[in-house]
């Protein structure tokens, strides 16, 4: 394995995956901290961990092990991968993290560059925009648990870092790989960490991926990856052969957690042809909405492709967090997804389509994957997967901001198409 991956959430890690398997490299998503060795039919490893939104120290721990594992497997690069809208409050775990990756590999002027232009994330002067319009004014503002108020994500990353945030804007990017290197150095030399690169176009994160091409650590969204995979197997670090794919063969079910908009937009689109069901968060904290009365809502749905979400507009999600409390709504849903995922998948249904960072983590808890293969692109950002081993369950992770409209129609017959 010549490329190791941290990713602070599930989805976000099969969205860096997708994007080293579309460039070549045969890549394997981990669930969780590793024991063991990796395969050895592995050019790139991604390790899914649940960091994004715990205690710091926490997040720090795990990224740490983390990369201690990896390190063992031969890995020569790093990527601390984050989301492309960069989620993450002023007492976030992205710059701790980080800083302290960049700290055990002795490492000064390390990128951080959320950008994925694919999608509408782009970076100038600083500034992340979400489409036309700044971060803070993208609908993340209204984000359940990491609201982003800021587009200026240099400042952002200040609040959380304990050395100066460095900048390389648009202009010395344009110039190329030579200019963002020096651009780099230079802010190594003023102790700056951490670096905000901003980027606009694909081109400028190919640029990256070649000023960074021998960095030991890279920091940021899918996008960062972009440029790698052609470089590490045209120096011969990999063989360019990608893994084969197995899709399920049975019934699919589609889960959603998300509270995003185009999460809200797929589940109106995906309604209106499929049976689903919305959970009521106060009939789930009574104990009248269980992982049993979920299962046997999909159950007797099975060949409908059937829905079960707790979505839900952000002043509605306001109204249940000050009434229950977030933490405990939280917690209540995703134990509720997991628990209604394992009896799903008993029940002989080996198509998943999960929509949500959390919920995501929540249904590969509770189903216990321990590493998937990285199959097609469905959309941009969202891969299709299927586990290692005897057992096969094609499943598809999500990230709540991602997708076309169809995209759960189009998820559901790529899992089984492929």
């Amino acid at each position: 394995m010549y490329l190791g991956v941290i990713a602070d959430d599930f989805t976000g890690a099969s969205d860096i995956a997708n994007t080293l398997a579309k460039g070549g490299l045969a890549t394997t998503q981990f669930f969780g901290l590793q024991q063991g060795q990796a395969p050895q039919d592995c050019d790139a490893g991604v390790i899914s961990l649940k960091t994004r939104s715990i205690d710091a120290g926490e997040a720090v721990d795990e990224s740490l092990r983390a990369l201690k594992w990896l390190k063992a497997q031969g890995c020569r690069q790093f990527i601390f991968k984050y989301c492309s809208t960069f989620d993450s409050t002023p007492r976030g775990n992205i710059g701790p993290v980080g800083e302290a990756l960049a700290s055990e590999l002795g490492l000064r002027g390390v990128p951080a560059c959320p950008a994925f232009p694919t999608t509408g994330r782009t970076i100038y002067q600083g500034h992340l925009f979400v489409g036309d319009r700044p971060l803070n004014e993208s609908g993340l503002e209204n984000h359940p648990l990491n609201p982003m108020t800021d587009s200026d994500i240099q400042r952002w990353l200040s609040l959380q870092t304990k050395h100066p945030v460095g900048l390389v804007p648009w202009p010395e990017v344009v110039a190329g790989a030579l200019s963002i290197r020096r651009a780099l150095d230079a802010a190594a030399s003023r102790s700056e960490v951490l670096v905000i690169v901003d980027a606009i176009r694909d081109e400028d994160l190919i640029g990256i991926g070649e000023a960074c091409a021998d960095s030991p650590l890279l920091t940021g969204g899918s996008g960062i990856a972009i440029g790698l995979p052609q470089i590490i197997i045209s120096r011969g670090h990999a063989s360019g052969q990608s893994k084969p794919f197995r899709a399920g063969r049975g019934a699919g079910a589609v889960l959603a957690g998300s509270c995003s908009n185009a999460t809200l937009s797929q589940i109106e689109a995906f309604r209106r042809s499929h049976p689903s069901l919305a959970i009521d968060v106060a009939q789930l904290l009574a104990g009248h909405v269980t992982a049993d009365s979920v299962a046997a809502f999909v159950k007797s749905n099975r060949g409908g492709d059937p829905l079960v979400y707790s979505s839900a507009p952000p002043e509605k999600v306001r109204a249940l967090q000050s009434q229950y409390g977030p933490d405990k709504v939280a917690h209540a849903l995703e134990q509720l997804f997991a628990d209604s995922a394992t009896k799903i998948v008993a029940d002989g249904f080996d198509r998943l389509v999960v929509a949500g960072g959390e919920t995501s983590g929540a249904v590969v808890s509770g189903l216990k994957l321990a590493a998937v293969t990285i199959g097609p692109e469905i959309d941009p950002g969202v891969p299709a997967l299927a586990t290692e081993g005897g057992t096969v369950v094609a499943i598809a992770l999500k990230s709540g901001n991602f997708g076309s409209v169809d995209f759960f129609d189009k998820a559901l017959h790529m899992l089984k198409a492929a």
